[in-house]
C-alpha cells in the first residue's frame, strides 16, 4: 500500500514534525517500509510502480493513532454517572456492582464491550489498556469484541482478594493465582493460530491495587510476571483515601508494598501517581515502570495533581488515560487537553507562591507542558510506555502503519469540517491551502469525531467515516 499526503507525528517530546506531500510505503504485513518526500526520486519510483495509490486529501492529514494507558472496561456500563463520591465510596456504590453484574451476565458484557470498542475507534484509539473483572468468562469476551474491533488490546483479569463486597471477591491468593493462569493461557490462545506481526489482543496482570490485594497475592504475581514475562498494571498512590488506607492497614507507601512484591518492573505500567514526590519519580524512572497520566479522574478523586513535568524531567515513561469511569471522557483528545489545562494551573500556583515569597520564577523550572508535548504522551510516549514495536506512534522506516487520517477542511469548497473555522480563508479556496503547525494546534483545541475519517492498525483499515453512521 502506498500513500501520498500530509502526515503529522511527534517522534520526541516537545517535537512536531508536520511533513507535507509525503510518500509512505506499507508492506504486507503492515509495516512502514519507505517515508520521504513526493519530490525524491526514490518516492517517485515507488509512486510509478503502483497503480492506484491513496491519496490523502488536501485539507486531511495522517497522524498515529492514539494510546490509551488506563481505562475500565466494565466501567463504561456507567460512564458519567456517580463522581460526586469519594475514591473508596465510589468503588463500593458502582465500580465493584458494574463489574458483578458484566461477571454475571455474559450477554451484557458482550453488548457493552462490542460498544466500548466501537466508541474506542470512534475516537481515534488504536492501543488500549483494559481492567476488566475478576471473572475469566467476561474477560475473554473483552478480548474477543476487542480483537473483532480490530485495535490493539491488553487485557486484564483483576485480581483482588481482600476488602471488596462479599459476593465480589476471589475466595484466596492461591485461587486467584490459579484463575490469573488459566486467563493467560486462554487468551494467548486466541491468538494462537495467527501470525506473531497481525496479533492485537494480549493478557495483562492486574493487581487491582494494594488496598484489594493480600500481600500472599501480590507476590504470586510478581513471581508470575518474572516467569511468564507479563505485563502488570495496577494503581499507585492515586487518592487521598486509598494512601491513608494502605499506610494504616500494611505501615508503608504501597509504591514499597509494589516493589517488594515484584511488580515495579519495567514490564509495570502504574496509573495516577498523584501522591509521588520528585525522587521517588526518579526511582521509578530507574525500575523502568511507566506511568499512565489521567487528568480529568485526577480531578475528580485525588487530592493533588500528578507532577507530570517533574516525571518527565525524571526520565518516567508517561503516556495518557482517559479511566473511564472515574474519567467520564473516553477521548483522548480531552485527555491531552486536561493534561495540558492541569499543568497550566500547576504552574500559576508556581509564580503566585513565588509572588508571595518576593521570589521571581525560574523558568528552567516550568511545570507547564504545551499541546505539542501532550500530542507526544497521547502517541510515540503512549506507545513506547505500551512497550508497542520499534517506531510506533511515529512515521518511521520499520514501524507499525498505525494511523488516523484527520479532515479539517473540505477539499472541493474549502470549507472546515465540523467545529473547524476558517473564516478568512473560506473566500480563497484551496490553491493556496498548506498544512500548518497552527492548524494542526486548531484541530487539536477544536476538533472532535467529525474530523477523524479513516482508521489503520497495522496496514489494515478497521474504520471510515463512521460519524455518517
Amino acid at each position: 500500500m502506498i500513500l501520498r499526503g500530509d502526515l503529522v507525528h511527534c517522534p520526541s517530546l516537545a517535537q512536531l514534525e508536520v511533513l507535507k506531500d509525503y510518500i509512505l510505503e506499507v508492506d504486507a504485513k503492515g509495516f512502514i517500509v519507505h517515508v520521504g518526500p513526493a519530490s525524491e526520486p526514490q518516492s517517485q519510483t515507488k509512486l510509478k510502480s503502483c497503480v492506484s495509490p491513496n491519496v490523502i486529501p488536501r485539507g486531511s492529514f495522517l497522524l498515529p493513532t492514539f494510546c490509551d494507558l488506563h481505562l475500565h472496561a466494565p466501567q463504561f456500563l456507567y460512564q458519567g454517572t456517580g463522581l460526586h463520591l469519594p475514591l473508596m465510596q465510589w468503588l463500593n456504590e458502582y465500580a465493584f456492582k458494574a463489574e458483578e453484574r458484566i461477571d454475571g451476565d455474559p450477554s451484557l458484557a458482550r453488548r457493552v464491550y462490542t460498544r466500548l470498542a466501537r466508541r474506542l475507534v470512534e475516537h481515534g484509539t488504536g492501543a488500549v489498556l483494559l481492567f476488566g473483572t475478576i471473572g475469566i468468562e467476561s474477560n475473554l469476551i473483552l478480548a474477543e469484541c476487542m480483537k473483532a474491533a480490530g485495535i490493539r488490546a491488553f487485557i486484564g483479569k483483576l485480581s483482588m482478594d481482600k476488602n471488596s463486597r462479599p459476593t465480589y471477591i476471589e475466595a484466596s491468593a492461591d485461587s486467584a493465582l490459579t484463575a490469573t493462569v488459566s486467563f493467560i493461557d486462554r487468551c494467548n490462545a486466541l491468538e494462537r493460530d495467527t501470525e506473531p506481526h497481525a496479533r492485537r489482543v494480549e493478557p495483562v496482570l492486574t493487581p487491582r491495587f494494594v488496598p484489594t490485594c493480600s500481600d500472599e497475592l501480590l507476590h504470586g504475581l510478581g513471581r508470575l510476571s518474572e516467569e511468564r514475562g507479563v505485563r502488570v498494571q495496577s494503581h499507585m498512590a492515586e487518592a487521598l483515601d486509598q494512601v491513608e488506607w494502605v499506610r494504616q492497614e500494611r505501615g508503608r507507601e504501597d509504591i514499597d508494598v509494589f516493589e517488594q512484591s515484584g511488580l515495579l518492573t519495567s514490564r509495570t505500567i502504574q496509573a495516577h501517581c498523584t501522591f509521588l514526590d520528585a525522587p521517588t519519580l526518579s526511582h521509578v524512572a530507574q525500575k523502568g515502570t511507566a506511568i499512565a497520566h489521567c487528568p480529568l479522574s485526577n480531578a475528580y478523586f485525588s487530592a493533588a495533581p500528578f507532577r507530570l513535568r517533574e516525571a518527565l524531567d525524571s526520565g518516567v515513561k508517561v503516556g495518557l488515560g482517559t479511566d473511564v469511569a472515574g474519567g467520564y471522557d473516553i477521548s483522548i483528545i480531552s485527555a491531552m487537553r486536561h493534561a495540558v489545562t492541569v499543568s497550566r494551573m500547576r504552574e500559576g500556583a508556581r509564580h503566585l507562591e513565588c509572588a508571595s515569597n518576593d521570589l521571581t520564577p525560574d523558568d528552567r523550572k516550568a511545570l507547564s507542558i504545551d499541546w505539542k508535548e501532550a500530542l507526544y504522551l497521547a502517541t510515540t510516549g503512549g506507545a513506547d510506555a505500551l512497550g508497542l514495536a520499534r517506531g510506533a506512534g511515529q512515521f518511521v522506516v520499520g514501524a507499525p502503519f498505525d494511523a488516523q487520517c484527520i479532515r479539517i477542511i473540505d477539499e472541493g469548497t474549502g470549507a472546515g469540517i465540523g467545529p473547524m473555522d476558517f473564516i478568512d480563508d473560506e473566500m480563497v479556496g484551496m490553491d493556496a491551502w498548506s498544512l500548518t503547525d497552527e492548524i494542526v494546534e486548531k484541530w487539536w483545541c477544536l476538533g472532535d469525531v467529525r474530523n477523524r475519517v479513516k482508521m489503520w492498525i497495522q496496514g489494515k483499515e478497521i474504520a471510515r467515516t463512521w460519524n455518517s453512521e
